[in-house]
């Protein structure tokens, strides 16, 4: 084939970092290369292929942009000490596989997290640090990201602009979530020791907390390291994780609805609510474990598997096809697992109105959990991975080297769950 799929397979390959910039389109590399025959040529041997954007500095936040269910866009801060940080929205176009990103200047310092509204798509929050001469500044904002008029527009308009400083906290701030779509206007923050539960009635710039609870005095208690709203239940459910502890609160009263006291050996790292089916849970740790909980009956795991050879950073279900589970790890791994078993559909798609199809369907025997494609572009620890919100069939990960890598679940697969 032409010069064009060599251009950009070397760029795939071995992307160079990208220099800073308001914005940067890897379209424009295509277009110069290729006449529209190779074009063709190079979108069909490339439409499975993973795309790698390379940050200029490192990084460990990433986050979907919710709200927007039309573009594949993802957001990813950066961690650098000596230069100005970074957020930088990645635009996946799958047609073409091409991404377009926009880089806005962080002034907070250190994007240890990001996470987005899923009501308003122009709303993040980052939790940041900054270090002076004599101590560490550390907090979350809430940011505005500017219409596309505006970044067309550019100039001083065409920035994050500060909606609300998260005030209130002791410590640095772990993470921030909001509620699921279309449940009203609430999110939680954590620090190490307590979690907030703030109210928007009044609109964001005048958000205020409504509610706080904290860990218990007992000693040697290790800090709180991430929380996840549970959608179901009229989204009135979080769970948190410190140490090997997870623990249920009500947002209503911040009363504990389960604890589960030894969910890992070692710390736990990451949370996740099966989106379709109530009551199951997924947890991550450094036991190199990711477990499946019935949160009713949390005395022991539903199921625990060990695909991975070291700490294990980011579970998340897909939002659609919930037998579909991303994995990501300090091996430099992201995998993508079949956990039927546990899903709202294990005898998968038929005609619930049809009683032969339904007896056939319930006769055969499911199919058996297991890896479907593990996926090694990474050469770093993987601390995040996340599912489109537009297409759930496309997914982002991101390691500690800058390295975001935007990848497809395997064609045969998605024809599996579909056909």
């Amino acid at each position: 084939v032409g010069d064009g799929l060599r251009l950009v397979v070397a760029w795939r390959a071995a992307p160079d970092r990208l220099p800073c910039g308001r914005r940067l389109a890897t379209a424009d590399v295509l277009v110069k290369r290729s006449d529209a025959r190779g074009t063709a040529r190079m979108q069909n041997s490339l439409e499975d292929q993973p795309l790698i954007y390379g940050l200029e500095y490192q990084s460990r936040a990433l986050a979907a942009q919710r709200g927007d269910s039309e573009r594949n866009r993802f957001f990813v801060g950066t961690l650098t000490l000596r230069n100005e940080n970074q957020v930088h929205l990645v635009d996946f176009n799958d047609e073409d596989s091409t991404v377009e990103s926009t880089i806005f200047p962080h002034a907070r310092g250190e994007v240890w997290d990001i996470s987005t509204c899923h009501d308003e798509p122009d709303i993040i929050c980052t939790c940041h640090s900054q270090s002076s001469t004599n101590n560490a500044e550390v907090g979350a904002t809430v940011w505005r990201v500017p219409d596309e008029d505006t970044l067309a527009a550019g100039g001083d308009d065409a920035q994050l602009t500060e909606v609300l400083k998260l005030e209130g906290h002791k410590g640095s701030v772990k993470s921030v979530i909001w509620a699921p779509g279309g449940s009203g206007k609430s999110f939680v923050s954590l620090d190490e020791t307590q979690l907030h539960v703030w109210d928007l009635g009044k609109g964001l710039p005048s958000a205020s907390i409504r509610n706080t609870a904290a860990l218990g005095p007992k000693k040697g208690q290790r800090a709180f390291t991430t929380a996840e709203w549970n959608p179901h239940h009229n989204c009135n459910q979080i769970a948190t994780a410190n140490d090997t502890a997870v623990r249920g609160w009500d947002v209503r009263s911040l009363e504990s609805t389960f604890c589960i006291e030894q969910a890992h050996q070692v710390l736990v790292r990451d949370i996740d609510f099966n989106p379709n089916k109530q009551y199951i849970m997924v947890t991550c740790g450094d036991d190199c474990k990711v477990k499946f909980w019935d949160i009713r009956k949390s005395n022991a795991p539903l199921s625990v598997r060990s695909d991975h050879s070291h700490w294990v950073w980011s579970v998340t279900y897909n939002l659609f096809h919930d037998q579909l589970l991303l994995t990501s790890s300090s091996d430099n791994q992201v995998i993508l697992s079949n956990i039927l078993s546990l899903s709202s559909d294990p005898y998968g798609n038929f005609d619930v109105d049809d009683d032969e199809a339904v007896a056939s369907a319930e006769a055969r025997p499911i199919e058996q959990d297991g890896v479907i494609s593990t996926y090694q572009e990474h050469e770093d620890s993987v601390y995040a991975v996340e599912w489109s919100n537009a297409d759930p069939w496309i997914f982002a990960s991101l390691s500690y080297d800058g390295r975001l890598v935007i990848n497809r679940v395997p064609r045969d697969t998605k024809y599996s769950i579909l056909l």
